[in-house]
């Protein structure tokens, strides 16, 4: 196993590593303006939603590591106390690389990365017309994480206004997210996308508790066929159901029944598996 030692380490490897570990990671569009009212637009990938009630989202934009100068959001909001923060997705992401480029101060990343700017309600900073979603944000504080190249700056913005184009959202209103098609951050030049083939929905744990893997008869649980997620969905029952004697595999061998059974539980019929596994 490969051991890394983030003191003795260099930073970019800490870096690398830690991009390619946690991921893929949601990315902040930020649009910021300076004292002077010049437009800046630039796209972070430390960044995440924290707090519903106050609504916060956190982005840090880091010092560069060479050199170890500050990014002009930083200086931004550190001036101006306000930001707005678009999402990404897949139509517009090759635009959002190209506005990460190192620009000199007071060149417009809208202008240069070929976004509309779009007047806020609540705050200077611009919306960006071509994200489906944009968070009008003020800025409550910033958290600067270190002084020397590679360090964060926990940039902690409070939502005031949330702006969500109709078209993304499904009959219920809720945000569809094969209709806003994210795209999310991975380590080097990987990017993810949220297409169909990349979903997958698990039913959150709610009201009654499972008995757990570790209560799962010894033989499901010490299983060669099953792994653990299969075993997790078993272990969501709130008890060991009795056996169906309509329901009979006696004829099948223990490793053709945990085949059946991963079979069933693939296909969400866990409790015909739990039969089979009886």
């Amino acid at each position: 196993m490969l051991t890394i030692d983030p003191k003795t380490a260099a930073t970019p490897i800490v870096h690398k590593y830690l991009l390619g570990a946690v991921a893929p990671r949601p990315i902040a569009f930020a649009s910021t303006i300076d004292a002077d009212g010049k437009l800046n637009l630039s796209p972070f990938s430390f960044f995440n939603a924290f707090s519903a009630n106050p609504p916060i989202l956190i982005f840090s934009p880091a010092r560069r590591v060479r050199g170890n100068t500050t990014k002009h959001t930083l200086e931004n909001v550190l001036a101006t106390n306000e930001v707005v923060i678009s999402v990404v997705t897949s139509s517009m992401a090759q635009q959002v690389s190209l506005s990460s480029s190192d620009f000199e101060k007071g060149i417009s990343e809208f202008e240069k990365a070929g976004f509309t700017p779009i007047k806020s309600n609540m705050v200077k900073p611009y919306c960006v017309k071509e994200s489906p979603v944009n968070f009008e944000c003020k800025i409550n504080d910033v958290i600067a994480l270190g002084s020397e190249g590679g360090a964060g700056n926990l940039v902690i913005c409070e939502v005031l206004a949330i702006h969500i184009d109709e078209a993304i959202l499904d009959a219920e209103n809720n945000i569809d997210p094969l209709k806003i098609d994210l795209v999310s951050r991975l380590g080097g030049n990987w990017y993810g996308r949220t297409t169909k083939d990349s979903l997958f929905k698990i039913n959150k744990p709610a009201g009654e508790i499972g008995i757990g893997i570790d209560q799962l008869p010894e033989h499901i649980r010490n299983s060669a066929i099953l792994t653990g997620n299969d075993l997790a969905i078993l272990a969501e029952s709130t008890e060991v159901p009795a056996k169906d004697h309509a329901e009979t595999s006696e004829e099948k061998t223990e490793e053709e029944k945990h085949k059946l059974a991963k079979e069933y539980l693939n296909q969400g019929k866990a409790d015909l598996a739990w039969q089979i596994l009886l």
